[in-house]
């Protein structure tokens, strides 16, 4: 399977984190999240769906295939270890730390992204 774009892995995360809040998600919750067009989304969920991430209804709802669950749940937990990083090791403040976990969690290799999670995991027990 061809590795999912920046992009889509930023819907997959939107995607999940209205899930584990219990939420039923709508594109136009995505939409607003992502700051995107309404086509866009569309566009996008279409895309997910092919790859079989997730289960799309133009008029219904958006549901999680267990693949998209899988794939959203390693975004997901990239984002919190690299901004845990940047708060807890770099000291930079939630939302600086958050916007550059999104941004890197895309093109962290697996080795480097390896050696940060065990060097936070180190730095926030001797804290």
């Amino acid at each position: 399977m061809k590795k999912l774009t920046s992009s889509l892995e930023d819907y997959l995360e939107v995607i999940c984190n209205y899930t584990d809040q219990n939420k039923s998600v709508r594109a136009i919750d995505i939409s607003k999240k992502l700051n995107v067009s309404r086509a866009s989304v569309t566009e996008a969920l279409k895309k997910l769906a092919d790859k079989e991430m997730l289960i799309y209804d133009r008029y219904g709802s958006i549901t999680m295939t267990e693949k998209g669950l899988k794939e959203a749940r390693l975004v997901v937990s990239k984002h919190m270890t690299l901004q845990n990083f940047f708060e807890e090791v770099l000291g930079l403040d939630t939302n600086e730390a958050s916007q550059n976990a999104c941004r890197i969690e895309h093109v962290i290799s697996e080795q480097a992204f390896n050696k940060i999670s065990e060097f936070t995991k180190k730095y926030t027990e001797k804290k």
